[in-house]
């Protein structure tokens, strides 16, 4: 059974059809990276998959509802969004930042248990930020910052781990190394990750399966598929004929 199932789904935003036609699966373990030019539709996807938004038209399964406990819970989910200049300057240190992923999971209780902080510093080692826990997050940079920020979703989920452009601002270094570690996750935990991103050559080059939206789905399949397409040859920089876009042939 899928972890999320899109059935005909359509969301709007502010009364408009944002994005519309989407039918498409995600299994337990893929990596799924969502494509698209601006205003295609992606985040307003994302807030669906949030369950910030009820879709206006058709449904959006969330894991199996069929069975006692096996739909997809909030607090199986983890959740990275871009980050606004106040969240950056957010006077906390890396560890409280990692720390309050596990709010979602203590509920009512007042304290954070041992569990919490066993799982807050688990993500620390997996997210190499050992040495960043007592500084003070705004004094970060935005690579270090990202890794925090990594940690604390990780923090908040057993199921899905969803990133909105990740890498946005960063420079090619640091999000290569990014992008290598959203990866390397993947694989060794076996969390599902459903990514935002421009980036169709890293996308291709490290997602399982490609979401291409224009307003409505214009792709769904393996990433290596994709580039044979021509929507992917086109948005990623390629004529459908293989060559770079604007170049002519002698």
């Amino acid at each position: 059974m899928a972890l999320i199932t899109c059935q005909d789904a359509s969301f709007a935003y502010e009364g408009t059809v944002a994005v519309s036609g989407l039918n498409f699966e995600v299994q337990s373990g893929d990596y799924l990276c969502i494509v698209g030019e601006n205003g295609s539709g992606k985040s307003t996807l994302l807030k669906g998959l949030l369950r910030l938004k009820q879709p206006c038209a058709g449904s959006v399964l969330m894991g199996d509802t069929r069975s006692p406990g096996g739909g997809l819970k909030a607090t199986e989910i983890g959740y990275l969004p871009q980050q606004t200049a106040a969240q950056k300057d957010f006077p906390a240190s890396a560890y409280e930042v990692i720390l309050s992923g596990r709010l979602s999971a203590r509920g009512i209780l007042p304290f954070y248990s041992r569990r919490d902080k066993a799982v807050a510093e688990e993500n620390i080692m997996r997210l190499g930020v050992g040495s960043l826990r007592h500084r003070c997050y705004r004094e970060l940079s935005g690579g270090q910052q990202q890794r925090v920020l990594l940690a604390r979703a990780l923090c908040s989920t057993k199921k899905v781990l969803l990133l909105d452009e990740p890498v946005s601002g960063l420079d090619p270094v640091v999000t290569q190394e990014l992008y290598r570690l959203i990866e390397q996750i993947n694989r060794d935990t076996g969390l599902t990750v459903i990514m935002v991103s421009h980036d169709v050559q890293s996308a291709v080059k490290y997602a399982s399966h490609i979401l291409h939206l224009r307003n409505t789905q214009v792709f769904f399949g393996k990433a290596e598929d994709y580039l044979q397409t021509d929507a992917g040859k086109v948005f990623a920089g390629q004529s459908p004929s293989g060559g770079k876009v604007g170049e002519t042939d002698d």
